[in-house]
């Protein structure tokens, strides 16, 4: 015979285990492609050390080092950042940043944003994941983004609403190394 203590502790072990066995189910596995990790590389781009140099269509963001070097990153991007071509620079930098569907998303599918029109808290769970640097043109925010994801699976594919999306982990080596001010130069 058992006891209620004894049931009650079996219980509580068996709610535990089922909770991190779907928690375990949540997370997607992935193995991102090496040629996304961040790696040193020689680059053809006239741009001087500390600028941003996005390349969209190759999936692929750089950080000038000088002598034709660059660190580069796998990135994840949407049809409307094939889009966004030009310079610009980084506004600003927040960790954990909060996030807000802009309202032509909210507009363009509803069932899908409008219950964040009042904006999501930073966080784990948060789609601009651990990092953002915000792009500005002319001392006004563009809406573009350099920002970590949730997904970290999408690097390197057509994703998202035209931010520029990195892992968290990249995103937050990016985000140590440029400061705001650093010069952003997206190749159309």
């Amino acid at each position: 015979m058992i006891d209620r203590r004894s049931f009650g502790l079996g219980m509580l072990t068996l709610l535990s285990s089922s909770r991190f066995s779907v928690a375990a189910k949540a997370q997607k596995p992935f193995e991102l492609d090496a040629r996304f990790l961040p790696q040193i590389v020689g680059v053809a781009y006239d741009q001087p050390s500390g600028t941003i140099v996005v390349t969209p269509h190759d999936r692929f963001l750089y950080l000038m080092e000088g002598q034709g070097l660059a660190r580069r990153y796998g990135i994840g991007v949407g049809r409307a950042g094939l889009a966004f071509s030009g310079s610009a620079v980084v506004g600003r930098k927040a960790k954990w940043p909060s996030w807000r569907p802009t309202d032509n998303m909210i507009r363009r599918d509803p069932k899908k944003y409008a219950r964040y029109a009042k904006g999501v808290p930073g966080g784990p769970g948060n789609p601009l994941g651990s990092r953002a640097l915000y792009l500005y043109r002319e001392g006004r925010d563009t809406l573009y983004r350099i920002h970590g994801t949730t997904e970290p699976w999408t690097i390197g594919k057509a994703v998202s609403n035209g931010c520029i999306r990195m892992v968290n982990e990249h995103v937050e080596d990016l985000y140590e190394r440029v400061p705001v001010g650093a010069q952003v130069v997206v190749a159309g």
